[in-house]
């Protein structure tokens, strides 16, 4: 059985207006329990078939979204799990509870992944409970609305830079002294790092440089035969919508995509698989846009 995209859209006056989800609001970093609809993260008509078995990964926000999407597909293809995640407890249970009803074990590692301590000491978790490292997926991110660049605080740039590329350099040089030939790191760029958007401005810039660290840290492990992708979303529903857009913003989320729609976040889960496993053991230093239909220059 197929999902069913829970869609809202609402004929207006005007036709550029199309309205996708109901308008809503949280405070970052946002739950899933609170949006209306619920984020998709499972298509549960897609079954593993063990790409993954006796691998263990480290998810960032693996609690909810992009994260819990993958971390669900990995577990069905046989990996171990650990998920770092900043508070949001109740969705971390939900997404650990999934992945031991696939067979998978799930190591929660609640912490602030802006501070370098607490980066090496996520990997050193990860290490300990599961004995080894095999993928690293660095997929945290916060955003906030700024009309202009002049709006943007000190504070804020530097919570954004901090959060977004600075602790993905700190938990790779943790989990690199652990990491084996065939071993995956993935980072989650964005759409935005290759159009920009005009209200997004410190966060579209954190994404470019998630492009660029990609590509050159690609080019830096490749003789340890260690392999560095990314992926750009397009538009997802996430808790970081309603956590970080105006009510109206989210009424309208993904509606400028030639799809129409923003993406569930299992649509993300296959790319994620891919890039972890053996079938994408000739593919580094490259980014595969899951965006909609966006034509964006690589």
């Amino acid at each position: 059985m197929n999902p069913v995209y829970p869609i809202y859209k609402k004929e207006t006056v005007c036709k550029e207006q199309v309205f996708t989800f109901p308008p809503q609001q949280q405070p970052l970093p946002g739950l899933e329990s609170l949006m209306n609809p619920r984020p998709i993260s499972e298509n549960p008509s897609l079954h593993g078939s063990g790409r993954l078995h006796g691998k263990t990964a480290l998810i960032t926000g693996g609690d909810s979204g992009i994260g819990k999407a993958a971390a669900i597909a990995f577990a069905k293809e046989g990996a171990d799990v650990a998920i770092a995640y900043l508070s949001e407890r109740s969705d971390a249970e939900e997404t650990r509870q999934r992945i031991e009803q696939h067979g998978g074990r799930c190591l929660l590692i609640e912490t602030d992944l802006r501070h370098k301590a607490n980066c090496i000491r996520a990997v050193q978790d990860t290490i300990h409970t599961f004995g080894k490292l095999d993928i690293l997926v660095n997929n945290h991110a916060v955003q906030y609305e700024k009309k202009s660049i002049m709006d943007i605080s000190e504070e804020q740039l530097y919570n954004v830079f901090q959060t977004n590329i600075i602790s993905f350099f700190f938990l790779i040089q943790g989990a690199l002294p652990h990491l084996g030939p065939g071993s995956s790191i993935i980072n989650t760029a964005s759409v935005v790092a290759y159009e920009g958007h005009p209200v997004l401005i410190d966060y579209s810039a954190t994404k470019g440089a998630i492009v660029t660290l990609t590509r050159t840290l690609a080019q830096s492990l490749a003789p340890q035969k260690i392999r560095v992708n990314c992926v750009a979303p397009g538009p997802v529903w996430t808790p970081l919508i309603p956590a970080s857009m105006s009510p109206y913003n989210v009424s309208t989320f993904g509606a400028d995509t030639p799809l129409g729609r923003a993406a569930q976040p299992y649509e993300l889960a296959a790319a994620y698989v891919y890039l972890a496993s053996d079938e994408s053991s000739y593919v580094t230093g490259e980014a595969i846009h899951v965006n909609g239909g966006s034509m964006v220059t690589t």
